[in-house]
C-alpha cells in the first residue's frame, strides 16, 4: 500500500471496524489523534485504493446518513445490509 502517513493511519483505522458495524468520519479522526481533520479523513477514505480489502463502506456521517461511496450509496447500503444480516445470524 502506498499513501501518505495520514492516509495509512486512516486506512489502518478502517481495518479495525468490525464487520456489520459502522463508525463516523469524526470517530475515525479522533481514533488517529486528529479530531479536527474530519474532511481530510473523508478524502483519505475516498482515496482508498483497495476497497475490497479496506472497508471504507463502514464509515457513515455523524447524522447517521450513509454518505458518499465510490460505487454509489445504493451499493454501500447493500454491502452494509449484507454484513449486518450476517451478524444477526452468527
Amino acid at each position: 500500500m502506498q499513501g501518505t502517513n495520514f492516509q495509512l493511519k486512516v486506512w489502518e483505522a478502517l481495518l479495525k471496524i468490525p464487520q456489520g458495524s459502522v463508525t463516523t468520519y469524526q470517530k475515525i479522526a479522533e481514533s488517529i489523534d486528529a479530531p479536527g481533520a474530519v474532511r481530510a479523513v473523508g478524502t483519505a477514505i475516498g482515496n482508498n485504493p483497495v476497497a475490497c480489502l479496506i472497508p471504507c463502506h463502514r464509515v457513515i456521517r455523524k447524522e447517521g446518513k450513509i454518505g458518499e461511496y465510490h460505487w454509489g450509496s445504493t451499493r454501500k447500503k447493500a454491502i452494509l445490509g449484507y454484513e449486518m444480516s450476517k451478524n444477526e445470524f452468527a
